[in-house]
């Protein structure tokens, strides 16, 4: 999997019901990793959320929008979906929560995801979320060049993606304006923020077994 010719990424966060995450992420893991590669659809990451037990957060990309409007059909009309689905939706009080990003720098190559039955990781990841509504123009060059750089350089940066929902059956956010960054370094923001820049909202999460965002930091370290 190249990440290179990721140009559309989505930030998905599902509610579940109450104790059944580890029903989704087992599902998840197996089913739903090469079945929407296969459709074209690169699965970057899947986390629990370490502050909620009842949260689960993903990532996956896509080469462009026409790519995502041509792999989405494919994979939520296709055999494995039509399985497994139900059984997946049926862990969920809401999947709505899902923003559409762009990346700010290239995306490093990841090695090979772990096998099934992988153990998860010891990394801990963590996304900041910082949100600009209308003024993300003005902040983007302001976090792309004075604030991304503080996380190193295998950190994930991205910014939100105006366009249209070509996959209407799965909402998106609009309006956000954000700027994401999603790191496996220290889960606090780095000290003396540019002025204007305020403090983001911050999620702490765990790689599933099988998490490629994981399995690329693990490999590393």
């Amino acid at each position: 999997m190249i990440l290179a010719f990721v140009n559309v990424i989505e930030l998905r966060q599902y509610r579940l019901h109450p104790g059944r995450r580890d029903e989704l992420v087992e599902i998840f893991d197996r089913e739903f990793l090469e079945s929407q590669e296969e459709a074209g659809i690169a699965v970057l990451g899947q986390f629990h959320d370490l502050d909620d037990p009842d949260k689960f957060v993903w990532l996956r990309g896509f080469a462009d929008m026409e790519a995502r409007g041509e792999a989405l059909p494919a994979f939520y009309d296709g055999p494995v979906w039509a399985e497994h689905g139900l059984a997946a939706s049926a862990t969920m009080v809401d999947a709505s929560d899902a923003r559409l990003l762009r990346p700010l720098r290239g995306l490093p190559d990841p090695p090979p995801r772990p096998p099934a039955g992988a153990a998860p990781p010891p990394t801990r990841v963590t996304a900041f979320l910082w949100s600009f509504g209308e003024g993300l123009a003005e902040a983007e060059p302001v976090m792309r060049d004075e604030v991304v750089p503080r996380f190193g350089p295998d950190a994930l940066a991205l910014a939100s993606l105006t366009a249209e929902n070509n996959f209407p059956r799965l909402p998106l956010r609009t309006g956000d304006g954000h700027v994401v960054v999603i790191t496996t370094g220290p889960d606090a923001v780095p000290a003396g923020l540019p002025a204007g820049i305020p403090e983001p909202e911050r999620l702490r999460l765990a790689p599933t077994g099988r998490s490629l965002l994981g399995a690329v930091h693990q490999a590393e370290g």
